[in-house]
């Protein structure tokens, strides 16, 4: 896009602004855009040589790539035009060709790569140019560009935008979404030129970053089989010098030392491999790749089924248009069949899409595996042996690029886009051809090898395709003067006004792209307070993509006067970005390490505590810090409390080498019909002998057994729930054994170990607290600790090699310690209600208190025109606004740490079945989009921390929420407007909460119908928490007292019943399931989490629940049959309770 001189007479808001608005007139110099250096465009635009000719010729378009130092890409369209010369010789004309034809260029360059609709617009000057005289030439040309210069361009999202620049009608396709680039070519053009061999050969090379080059006869191609085969390796980006189209001058460039990817014209190709090495030659024309070493070179290719995976997608497009003509007639209309054409593009280029995603994620899914978010680490040496063997060399060379860092950082950073989310929606897909399973099945840092499965392909992904909105400007204004500009934009923001009127208030996503496209017209109009509160509408609609470069450019323009306009709305958004602003200072001065990506090296020095507990996580052994100090603590027995080099090395070479043993365990069919599916043997014993017979002794995570020698059996010892006593005597002949009772069996179990019998017997005796700790507790976590702590004593003990190997291994038993020392007693009332344990901070190195529980039944929506199928969720929210999502039907953890802004988040509500609204510390309620899991609106008018939500009755479509400072607002669920009282107030059939100073609380309930509210103050006191239980009475508890309140709402002078909780210090939370109440509090004795559940008619207390180890923070109810309780951060998990 060419660029007009700022005009000196007004004060632009930003670059812009002074683009668009000072487009006066035509008759000002234009010069190139800033920053671009357009010394080798005349190359470029003539890249096979400037030739003259003696007939006209067609025109021809090619495209072009510049790439500044710092990576940053401008995009351009060149067309090539010949006019007609008459040539002169000594005066006189020539008699046999008196007229020659010269070629011209002209370019249009853009920050974006709209290369269809740019073309499209050169096409449309050639039409004046062609009508025109050749003296208005320049003048045409520069009143095309300032015509293209008011285009505003659209949003992410499902908005397009066309402009009339005839005789065409010319179309701005979006992005996709905020993480995409846009897309305005078509992307099924290697798929034509290539076969999916060939082409996923480029892509391995594009991986492995090699020094590509392209060749074709068609300078065009070149471009956009580049620009294509870079959008099929999205997400991740190439980082190397990309020259697209080398002029012949230019050959010089594919001497560089450094890898690349550049295009030149297939004459070149022989003279290229003549003169230059380490180059892979892709001639587009034949759809042949060949290389230019001197000896033939075999290059790592794609892994087999992620290829395979992709070929079966590839062959279900339909890539033909012709095709999809063959019922429709003869169109008249040429801007209906090129939208028609547009619309098949778009359709097929979003599936080309998908299966280009599906094959980087297939590729690259295990990398999540073996990252470590705390410290920033990534175990590739792990990674590479668990590779397939003919993967090896692929994976080595890939991992090592600048391409596959870039990706590993977004990773790192938990980069929420296209593929992440891909990779959440298909974690647990098993159909057919969904992606790549796991070679491992994944159990503490252990895993269990198999034989990869034969792939059934189906014939194609289903691919979600949104509705797409066009956006049609006014018509240009005829003289481009700079009242006439301003008379455009006002027009354009009229449009835009009836476009918002005439969207529905549910498809905020369309309404969040109008007010942009409003919002930005306001801005270039320098219509500042208008542009605002467009841009403030965006965190109700769509804050995905509220541009805050711009808005904080907006706000420190504003001047005085407009700062001091009375904008009540205005006045909290404009603190509010200045806030965030600072925060931002702030955040980039620590935020050096966010780019930063360490590899797993061992130590070299000597560790204390607080160095080996870094070390151990960034290994990916251990994350849990409490067993990693008990680790410390035995590798340091009798010594300096310090682990060497050598020690560690010695350590972590033994648990990579029994890990490994335990992967080649191949077990034949007749002894896998035994174990349950998810059973993985994590460690073998030498051969002995048994009292039933020879074989190797088997740990899984489920039981003992004996694999026995020669021909492979399998013999079952015990279940580590059925062992009664474990012990390591010494038989008659003074050798040391292993001896087992099992509950049910007459005959010990001996097995003659030797050296290995105390070993064994430590981890049995672990292996067996551990399993009647999760019995008791019905919490798995206990087992699969156990057998953390049963590997980490086998490394222990062979890494000391000293007498006192088995003492220090025994610092690790921890819950055999537990057994032994504290009896493991569960009190039968909570035994038979204690249905499960769930730990949503099993992903984080120390565990976090529960915050918010939120259960979201399953339902069936339509979002966005796409039905969605919403599974039964609990949502967990923890400290710092992370947000962890269990399947309520299995308790396993779906998605992990969602991030809600970076405050403490205090309440959760489910809104219409696809939405959870989420209020928090920072005084905003984030609204996540069920189908997506993307935060993607927020409202911003309260001033004070959130710190309750409910909705309205059934025939109310609003909700309420209430802030610290005492206010209760109402939304309007369509359009997430406030509603017209914003003061304390409560309603039938909920409660309410609201801080008034320093943690004293008022409650208010509703006891007139529709707009009526009257406040009946409760008590002033620290109330925690209270409840509507019956129609007419209202509970509140105490944070500080055990004491239960029960009022009367007609009378609210004072409580008429109280109830005493016995062994209470203080309640957090309450609910209601069905006619109880349950109660969530600390007990006086111990400062253990105790579950009360009292009748709410009779206000009697029926049971009380020890469950947790930290007092109760959070209650929710599962569909009235169950009740699930979160503690505090002492113990950090949530149990799930049965509801009598």
């Amino acid at each position: 896009m060419q660029k007009k001189r700022d005009r000196p007479v007004d004060d632009p808001v930003n670059g812009e602004s002074a683009k668009n608005a000072e487009a006066s007139s035509t008759n000002d110099d234009i010069s190139v855009p800033k920053d671009l250096d357009l010394i080798a465009l005349p190359q470029l635009c003539f890249p096979g040589g400037l030739q003259l000719a003696t007939e006209q010729k067609e025109d021809s378009y090619h495209f072009l790539v510049f790439t500044d130092l710092f990576g940053n890409r401008t995009h351009g369209v060149v067309v090539q035009h010949h006019r007609s010369h008459t040539l002169f010789y000594l005066g006189s004309f020539l008699r046999n060709s008196s007229r020659l034809y010269a070629p011209f260029a002209i370019c249009i360059i853009s920050k974006f790569p709209y290369y269809n609709a740019l073309r499209d617009c050169l096409s449309c000057l050639l039409v004046q140019l062609r009508l025109g005289r050749q003296s208005e030439f320049e003048e045409t040309v520069k009143e095309v560009s300032a015509k293209l210069s008011l285009v505003p361009l659209p949003p992410p999202g499902q908005l397009h935008v066309s402009f009339s620049l005839r005789p065409l009608q010319i179309v701005l396709p979006s992005r996709e979404a905020q993480d995409r680039p846009v897309i305005d070519i078509n992307l099924h053009l290697p798929l034509l030129c290539f076969t999916d061999a060939m082409l996923l050969q480029v892509l391995s090379c594009l991986l492995q970053e090699q020094k590509v080059v392209l060749f074709s006869s068609d300078w065009a191609r070149l471009t956009l089989l580049a620009e294509s085969l870079l959008l099929y390796l999205q997400p991740l980006s190439w980082q190397q010098p990309y020259v697209p189209v080398l002029a012949k001058g230019m050959l010089d460039f594919l001497m560089a030392p450094t890898a690349f990817l550049m295009g030149c014209h297939v004459s070149h190709i022989e003279e290229v491999a003549a003169e230059t090495d380490d180059l892979i030659l892709v001639n587009i024309d034949d759809g042949s790749i060949q290389t230019s070493w001197a000896e033939q070179m075999v290059l790592p290719c794609i892994p087999l089924a992620a290829a395979e995976c992709f070929a079966s997608r590839t062959e279900s497009l339909q890539l033909h248009y012709d095709l999809e003509l063959c019922h429709a007639g003869a169109g008249t209309d040429a801007n209906e069949r090129r939208a028609h054409r547009r619309d098949w593009q778009h359709r097929l280029n979003t599936q080309i899409q998908n299966i280009a995603l599906e094959l980087v994620l297939n590729i690259f899914r295990d990398v999540q595996d073996y990252l470590n978010y705390e410290h920033r680490v990534f175990n590739s040496e792990e990674f590479l042996r668990t590779r397939e063997p003919g993967e090896q060399t692929f994976y080595k060379t890939v991992l090592d690029t600048h391409i596959f860092h870039s990706f590993l950082r977004d990773r790192l950073n938990r980069k929420i886009d296209a593929y992440s989310r891909m990779e959440i929606n298909t974690r647990n897909s098993t159909g057919p051809c969904g992606p790549i399973q796991k070679a491992l099945v994944y159990h503490i840092g252990y895993r269990k090898a198999y034989s990869r499965p034969d792939f059934v392909f189906s014939s194609g992904l289903k691919f979600n395709q949104k509705p797409v909105k066009v956006f049609r400007l006014p018509e240009f204004p005829p003289p481009l003067a700079y009242h006439y500009v301003q008379n455009y934009y006002q027009d354009m923001v009229v449009s835009l006004g009836k476009a918002i009127s005439a969207t529905p208030p549910d498809d905020s996503s369309l309404l969040a792209r109008y007010h942009y496209l409003r919002g930005l017209v306001n801005t270039v109009s320098n219509k500042r307070l208008d542009a605002l509160e467009d841009f403030q509408s965006l965190y109700k609609t769509d804050a995905e993509i509220f541009p805050p470069q711009m808005v904080k450019a907006l706000v420190d323009s504003l001047p005085a006067s407009e700062r001091a306009e009375k904008r009540p709305e205005l006045k909290h958004f404009i603190s509010r970005i200045k806030r965030d602003q600072e925060r931002e200072r702030s955040r980039s001065d620590n935020n050096d390490e966010e780019g930063a990506i360490k590899r797993f090296k061992l130590p070299k020095k000597h560790m204390q505590l607080e160095e080996f507990v870094k070390c151990v996580q960034e290994s990916g052994m251990v994350k849990d810090q409490d067993t990693i100090h008990s680790l410390f603590d035995a590798l340091t027995v009798g010594q300096q409390k310090q682990v060497g080099p050598d020690l560690f090395r010695v350590f972590y070479t033994i648990w990579k080498e029994t890990e490994a043993e335990a992967q080649e365990v191949c077990l034949p069919a007749s002894v896998l019909e035994h174990l349950e599916p998810s059973e993985c043997v994590f460690k073998l014993s030498s051969s002995v002998k048994t009292s039933r017979g020879v074989g190797k002794i088997a740990m899984t995570q489920r039981r003992l057994f004996l694999l026995t020698d020669g021909r492979p059996g399998y013999v079952e010892v015990a279940q580590y729930r059925d062992i009664e006593v474990s012990s390591a005597p010494l038989m008659l002949l003074r050798i040391p054994s292993l001896k087992l009772r099992v509950r049910g069996r007459k005959d010990a179990f001996e097995a003659n170990l030797k050296t290995e019998a105390e070993l064994w017997n430590l981890m049995v005796k672990e292996m067996r607290a551990g399993r009647s700790m999760a019995d008791l507790h019905k919490d798995p976590q206990y087992m699969q600790q156990a057998l953390t702590n049963a590997l980490l004593m086998d490394a222990v003990v062979g890494s000391l090699q000293s007498n006192k190997a088995i003492y220090a291994a025994s610092k690790l038993s921890h819950f055999d310690r537990i057994r032994t020392e504290v009896p493991m007693m569960v009190p039968q009332t909570t035994a038979e209600v204690l249905k499960h344990k769930i730990n949503p901070s099993l992903e984080l190195t120390t565990p976090h208190a529960v915050d918010v529980l939120l259960y979201t039944p399953g339902t069936h929506t339509l979002h966005t025109h796409i039905y969605f199928i919403h599974l039964r969720q609990l949502w967990v929210s923890v400290s710092g606004g992370k947000v962890m999502v269990f399947d309520a039907s299995t308790w396993s953890i779906t998605h992990t740490c969602l991030q809600v802004g970076t405050a403490r988040l205090n309440c959760m509500l489910e809104v219409d079945s696809d939405q959870v609204w989420m209020g928090s510390e920072d005084s905003v309620i984030y609204i996540i989009t069920v189908a997506t899991m993307v935060c993607n609106r927020q409202l911003t008018e309260h001033r004070t921390e959130v710190t309750g939500l409910t909705l309205g009755t059934d025939n109310q479509k609003v909700a309420y929420s209430c802030s610290a400072e005492g206010n209760v607002m109402l939304w309007d669920l369509a359009t997430l407007q406030v509603g017209p009282w914003m003061s304390f107030g409560l309603f039938l059939d909920c409660f309410w909460t609201a801080h008034i100073q320093r943690h004293r609380y008022t409650c208010a309930c509703k006891v007139q119908h529709k707009h009526n509210m009257s406040l009946a103050l409760i008590s002033i006191l620290t109330v925690s928490c209270v409840c509507l239980c019956q129609l007419e009475e209202l509970w509140s508890v105490c944070m500080d007292s055990g004491e239960v309140c029960v009022w009367h709402i007609k009378d609210a002078t004072r409580p008429y019943h109280r109830v005493e909780l016995q062994d209470c210090s203080g309640c957090f939370c309450m609910i209601r399931v069905k006619n109880q109440v349950w109660i969530g509090g600390v007990a006086r004795s111990s400062l253990k989490g105790k579950v009360y559940i009292l009748d709410a008619e009779r206000h009697l207390v029926l049971k009380e629940l020890h469950g947790h180890a930290d007092r109760v923070t959070a209650l929710c109810s599962a569909e009235d049959r169950y009740a699930l309780s979160g503690a505090g951060k002492l113990d950090g998990k949530v149990a799930i309770w049965k509801v009598e």
